[in-house]
């Protein structure tokens, strides 16, 4: 599995933010759409591109065009991803999207269920990408794309995530070597309740406060 670590200036000064437990809710959820947005001019680097030239009002220029922006599909991990999932759709506003609510029962099980899920139909020139700010298991993660496959397979699958984990990381890439990962950081542990710590808490709750 392909781990990219985005650690440029700006994901890290805006990463800093929402860690901050002074955060309040409104900032958090500014925090989350600003890496999204980041996250997602980061993976057009690995897109598929032709030149092509195009006339200026005084004469003809050369440019490129990247054919997998047509291609995206994005999946929203209800309910902590809403604000990720809406920066990444402000760089590819022609996005299908497809929307799953798992929730992760109590430990030490951490048992996942799916309350719904509602995804277009996935095409094989599809790039599939699949937010969710924390992913510390990778128990959610790993049920989800088990699920996605029942809708068809993508040219590629992408996690785009925060903050994750070594554990997660060996867990993803032992049951599906061939997705790729983008994360912000890799932070070193979790507590008994599944946390990451240093984390930066309950995503979903801090996200939707009233704060």
């Amino acid at each position: 599995m392909k781990v990219n670590v985005i650690e440029t200036p700006l994901i890290l000064h805006e990463l800093t933010k929402i860690r901050d437990r002074h955060t309040g809710g409104i900032a958090f959820r500014k925090g989350l759409t600003h890496i999204g947005r980041y996250f997602g001019y980061e993976i057009t680097k690995s897109f598929a591109y032709k030149e092509k030239e195009v006339d200026t009002p005084l004469g003809a220029a050369k440019g490129i065009e990247i054919e997998d922006m047509k291609n995206v599909l994005m999946v929203n991990v209800l309910r902590a991803s809403m604000p990720l999932v809406d920066g990444f759709l402000k760089v590819f506003p022609d996005a299908r999207v497809g929307i799953v609510s798992a929730f992760r029962g109590s430990p030490p099980n951490f048992e996942i269920s799916i309350d719904y899920i509602r995804v277009p139909k996935i095409k094989k020139e599809d790039i599939v990408i699949v937010a969710d700010p924390m992913v510390a298991t990778g128990s959610t993660m790993i049920r989800v794309l088990r699920e996605l496959k029942r809708f068809g397979e993508p040219k590629r699958e992408i996690i785009a995530c925060v903050i994750t984990t070594q554990y997660a990381i060996e867990r993803l890439e032992n049951e599906y070597p061939s997705v790729e990962l983008y994360t912000a950081a890799i932070d070193p542990e979790i507590d008994e309740h599944g946390y990451i710590i240093p984390g930066l808490g309950d995503a979903g709750d801090r996200a939707f406060s009233k704060a």
